[in-house]
């Protein structure tokens, strides 16, 4: 089964906005587990406008499924990883004024600096994934940076299927059956929701583990974060 990852970042923009400690994110990310979800998945930003570095600190002791640590692999970044130790760390691309992520990382251009970043995650135990899109030149070459894992970025897959086109799929099947000669674990995220994750987690074989946070936290204003969490475990069975 793939496992479930819950982004809680927006549980922090929302605390955020208001300024004190309500909601939780701590407690979100206990009642998360115990409703079922399987890791917990944070995006700590430079500007700390959402999960800030201190809440990554305090998240740590109460994560009893997977830790998993998303960002942009500048030094801060990767002090932060190397101190937490979490599970699992995903390498994003991000822009410091990105709104969210958009785009996947340029394995080949950037194959060096992956090496490097990789190797150091590696000797600390700590899987690492990669951020990236459809293109099979580049996930060919995510496979030489010693990555675990890939993430499929996912929101053109999203955007298809809601404008009802199905065959929006097929750049991802061929990708994650790439990933899987490779020997690469894989990971997606970006844009998945209720209406489109059955579909896709039945097409994608061999899928490890989606990350979901925006469409889930929206989700459950309507239905209650354990009835989301137990919805999407029950559409990714």
């Amino acid at each position: 089964m793939t496992k479930l990852s819950v982004n809680i970042n927006k549980i922090a923009t929302l605390r955020n906005a208001r300024g004190g400690d309500m909601p939780n994110v701590v407690q979100a990310a206990i009642d998360i587990q115990e409703f079922g979800g399987q890791g917990i998945t944070v995006h700590p930003r430079p500007d700390e406008r959402h999960i800030t570095y201190q809440d990554v600190y305090d998240l740590k002791p109460i994560i009893t499924t997977e830790f998993n640590i998303e960002g942009n692999p500048i030094k801060k970044f990767i002090d932060l990883v190397l101190k937490v130790k979490p599970d699992q760390v995903t390498l994003v691309p991000d822009s410091i004024d990105a709104i969210t992520s958009n785009a996947g990382w340029d394995t080949v251009k950037n194959q060096g600096f992956l090496q490097e970043v990789v190797s150091e995650f590696r000797r600390n135990n700590i899987r690492t994934s990669i951020f990236m899109g459809t293109d099979l030149k580049l996930i060919e070459a995510a496979a030489k940076t010693g990555a675990d894992r890939i993430e499929l970025y996912t929101e053109a897959y999203a955007v298809g299927y809601e404008n009802g086109d199905k065959q929006s799929i097929k750049p991802y099947v061929e990708a994650a059956s790439l990933a899987k000669k490779l020997g690469l674990g894989l990971n997606a995220g970006h844009d998945l929701s209720l209406d489109n994750i059955q579909f896709f987690s039945q097409e994608i074989i061999g899928l490890d583990e989606v990350s979901i946070g925006h469409a889930l936290i929206s989700e459950s204003l309507y239905y209650g974060l354990q009835n989301v969490v137990n919805m999407y475990l029950q559409k990714l069975k």
